[in-house]
């Protein structure tokens, strides 16, 4: 299992032999790893090696700890395409996943400078202000916070929101979505969205901040988004020239 006379450094053959046994369905999504001591035990290592190999497998998502509990295997990555606007719903749906939102806060609050500004509105505008926990198949994936505009988007309720926001919006309101800008980066999990994503604070997470317009050019709406580095990855195809 373990070859004390390779170049390839010993953390990281007890990672690849972690994921053989993943890859070989003798550890599923869900079940308990070895502790470190087995570990410890089974290889004839230090207690160091075998943390920095589980620990370099919680980084990736390979594994998740759950304070008090243990280390587990992680449920299989959503993979999220990063070509054309869809909407979460959208995005589960396609997946064979249900699709779902757990509404933190929703109501009108007036528009600061800098939001006035990105919605093209005027400072102290109503805009609607939503939070909400995204979810597929009743587990939380991301944390969403969404801002636009009450004079554009009429009519939101709390069922609404509760449902595809962007179905109203096309389907309901007869707006057509054009494009968004969307910055995407890593960061790791402050004591709120550790809360409400059920991860333990400064887990890895992925954050994404989108820009959307309709297709007049008009802006639609402000969001940032916070998703479970364990639960999700983003992919895209790109073509030379």
């Amino acid at each position: 299992m373990i070859d004390r006379q390779s170049p390839v450094p010993i953390y990281f053959q007890i990672e690849e032999y972690i994921k053989q046994l993943i890859e070989n369905q003798a550890l599923k999504p869900g079940d308990a790893i070895p502790s470190e001591r087995e570990f410890t035990e089974t290889f004839q290592v230090s207690r160091m090696t075998v943390r920095q190999a589980i620990t370099n497998l919680v980084n990736e998502g390979t594994l998740i700890r759950l304070k008090g509990k243990g280390t587990f295997i992680s449920d299989q990555k959503i993979e999220q395409p990063l070509q054309g606007l869809t909407s979460f719903t959208e995005d589960m749906q396609k997946r064979g996943l249900k699709p779902g939102s757990r509404l933190v806060h929703f109501g009108l609050i007036p528009a600061s400078a800098g939001t006035a500004h990105r919605l093209n509105i005027n400072e102290h505008d109503p805009i609607y202000e939503i939070k909400r926990i995204r979810l597929a198949d009743d587990m939380p994936m991301a944390l969403e916070i969404m801002y636009l505009s009450a004079n554009l988007v009429k009519g939101l309720t709390e069922k609404t929101v509760n449902q595809s926001l962007y179905s109203y919006i096309e389907k309901t309101l007869g707006l057509k979505i054009g494009h968004a800008n969307q910055v995407l980066e890593s960061s790791v999990a402050r004591a709120e969205e550790a809360k409400y994503l059920g991860i333990e604070k400064n887990a890895p997470i992925l954050l994404i901040q989108r820009h959307t317009f309709l297709e007049n050019g008009a802006p639609l709406e402000l969001v940032k988004s916070t998703y479970r580095g364990d639960r999700y990855k983003f992919v895209i195809d790109m073509k030379r020239g």
